[in-house]
């Protein structure tokens, strides 16, 4: 088990996901748009936290929807399977 573990954003923003100890989530920086300091915690999934130009989303305990383990997978191993 990985202890910190970080990937890019595949939509070209800029952020990235991550995976540490267990806690998965999102972090982007806005170019344009900046919210005020806020936690919103209505979605299904991810708890919002905004600060300004940044935002964190970190997946709730027991959500609706499972984040895929997108942060630990290893890129030679999703080659192969592709191959």
């Amino acid at each position: 088990m990985a202890i910190f573990k970080t990937r890019p954003l595949n939509d070209r923003t800029n952020g990235f996901r991550f995976d540490v100890m267990g806690f998965k989530g999102v972090y982007r920086k806005r170019k344009t748009q900046s919210r005020k300091l806020s936690i919103d915690s209505s979605g299904e999934t991810f708890i919002a936290i905004h600060m300004g130009k940044r935002s964190l989303y970190l997946e709730q305990r027991n959500p609706a929807r499972k984040l895929y383990d997108f942060a630990l997978r290893n890129l030679n191993n999703v080659e192969r399977k592709g191959k």
